[in-house]
């Protein structure tokens, strides 16, 4: 393992032009084109290539094509989980996603951070990424964007267009930009 993938996982400022992680990324985006490309009724194959790209697809889980993900390796879906179409996984962090969730149309987990203050540093392409993860039996309307670093707690549910910029407790409705919880569940 190089060390541009090394500090990438470790969360840590990387170059995304690397070529072992660019390597990874095409890999991951021929995989995506094959899962995108298939038939309605080709289940069996769409769930073979979604086991090879993902590090984890849980039992009963599915995701409707259209799919994108950046390296694959890094997301974990739990059981009896749905994404439904477009939803596009930026993983240059882990993206873990709990047990019966149910995410809407056009969503967007993104795992990746430039640096803000050093200009010179994003035109010479460093990154740096955090985590997401997403609790158990949680819902997210069409739309939902969620950025670096986020936590959604067990059976919340965050409102279609939402953009959620900090952690979100279990058992709340939240919604707006940035989400913020409405009410409790």
């Amino acid at each position: 393992m190089g060390e541009h993938k090394e500090r990438m996982l470790r969360g840590e400022l990387y170059r995304d032009n690397d070529p072992e992680l660019v390597a990874e990324r095409w890999r991951a985006q021929e995989l995506c084109e094959q899962f995108n490309r298939t038939a309605a009724d080709e289940t069996e194959r769409r769930t073979e290539l979604l086991r090879t790209l993902l590090g984890k697809l849980g039992e009963g889980s599915w995701i409707m094509p259209r799919f994108q993900c950046d390296y694959g390796y890094l997301v974990e879906i739990g059981a009896n989980s749905f994404l439904n179409y477009d939803a596009i996984l930026l993983d240059c962090a882990r993206i873990t996603i709990g047990d019966d969730v149910s995410i809407g149309p056009r969503c967007q987990l993104l795992t990746a951070l430039h640096p803000m203050e050093d200009h010179e540093a994003r035109r010479q392409r460093w990154e740096s990424a955090a985590p997401i993860t997403i609790g158990n039996n949680v819902w997210f309307g069409g739309g939902v964007i969620v950025c670096p670093g986020v936590t959604v707690g067990d059976d919340t549910v965050v409102g279609a267009g939402s953009v959620v910029t900090r952690d979100l407790p279990a058992r709340v409705f939240a919604a707006g930009n940035p989400a913020r919880v409405i009410r409790l569940l």
